[in-house]
């Protein structure tokens, strides 16, 4: 008789049996690989005999070279259309940077290995399921649209979902029950590499970083360098991180709030964009008092670490990406349902309706003072915590 499922965050089922190798295929950025955690650790309890090889890319591996965690190994994907996107021609996807030969190597190479388990976490799966089969693994999880090519277990795929519990759910099918995740530790040298950074003299430390990926998610700079000022004339050290491409983004935070302090608090706000790798990120995000961010991957990697966050969001990213509890962590939605430049329905995502065409942030509405007080209360929560 069948085993009944298991209650979770969905139906937990009854486990493959000789699980040696696992393959997960997650492609993406820094925040989709962090909304995966939950479900890679649930696999390792699940399996804990198992290796869990991450099929991912630079940002993934770098991640977790630098910190503690469940991957046992992560292999770089080859360009293919949907799975990993190579070099990009505006919003399309460039045919002739997938090299078909790269990605015949790459397959051979992965049916060498003789997964017993290969785990879909990008998608609903057009692409990344005919993938995930020609990595030859005995059993497939994942999900799955109503055009995707089915695995031999599914989870079908509602754009609006929380992340994390969507890969909770894929990880239930393979039998992993949920779990609560511990923080990522950062390696202690990138911890060291990063104290030199922190000014003793202030008495907290706000991470802020004013980018994402999407423009339409990004708080006005202006925004951000009214609560940057705001958090350094109570005595926080302000530091503005972001990557070489944010570079200028940063800077015109940090000028814009300096203008507005006196010179005895100018030096507490500076940028640290383009200066810092993915290790010495995750260090100073783990020794930060909170972080304030919009929809981003290094906001993503703070909550993991176990920092306090204040996120802004407009609300269909809210439902998919914001953190669940309130208690170090919240969220400033948007409630902008339109385009508004053209008035488009901008809730309609993908498969349902095409971008308009137009990057106008959708979060500008969210007042600075209701913002800096929820960092200022995370603070006083952070700093308790920590003794």
């Amino acid at each position: 008789m069948a085993t009944a499922p298991t209650p979770g965050i969905g139906p937990v089922l009854e486990k493959f049996g000789d699980v040696r190798r696992i393959a997960v295929l997650r492609g993406g950025g820094l925040g989709d690989l962090i909304y995966t955690y939950p479900a890679l650790y649930a696999l390792k309890i699940a399996y804990p005999d198992a290796t869990i090889t991450l099929l991912g890319t630079p940002v993934h591996a770098a991640v977790a070279g630098a910190t503690t965690g469940p991957v046992d190994e992560v292999v770089m994907l080859p360009v293919a259309r949907g799975v990993h996107d190579g070099p990009r021609n505006g919003q399309r996807f460039d045919d002739d940077a997938e090299d078909v030969a790269a990605q015949e190597q790459f397959f051979e190479a992965m049916r060498a290995e003789a997964f017993d388990l290969a785990v879909q976490m990008h998608g609903g799966g057009r692409f990344s399921n005919p993938f995930l089969l020609r990595l030859g693994a005995r059993h497939t999880v994942g999900t799955r649209t109503k055009d995707a090519m089915p695995l031999e277990r599914n989870l079908d795929y509602v754009y609006y979902q929380h992340e994390p519990d969507r890969w909770l759910e894929v990880a239930g099918l393979a039998g992993a029950p949920t779990v609560v995740p511990p923080p990522l530790q950062p390696h202690p040298d990138h911890r060291q590499d990063v104290t030199g950074l922190r000014d003793q003299a202030r008495n907290s430390l706000v991470v802020l970083h004013p980018g994402a990926t999407d423009p339409r998610r990004r708080w006005p700079a202006s925004n951000f360098a009214d609560a940057a000022a705001a958090l350094a004339a109570e005595g926080a050290q302000v530091l503005v991180v972001g990557d070489r491409s944010e570079k200028a983004l940063a800077q015109e935070v940090v000028e814009l709030a300096v203008r507005q302090l006196p010179a005895t608090d100018r030096q507490a706000v500076r940028s640290v964009a383009g200066e810092l790798g993915i290790g010495e990120l995750a260090a100073l995000l783990a020794e930060a008092t909170v972080m304030l961010a919009s929809d981003s991957g290094p906001r993503h990697l703070a909550q993991a670490v176990g920092t306090p966050t204040v996120g802004i969001y407009w609300v269909g990213n809210a439902f998919n990406a914001a953190p669940r509890g309130r208690g170090l962590h919240r969220v400033h939605m948007s409630w902008v349902t339109h385009c508004p430049r053209c008035g488009a329905d901008v809730t309609q995502v993908g498969w349902t309706a095409p971008h308009c065409g137009h990057d106008d942030t959708l979060i500008w509405g969210i007042a600075v003072a209701d913002v800096v007080q929820d960092v200022l209360d995370l603070t006083a929560t952070s700093l308790l915590l920590r003794g």
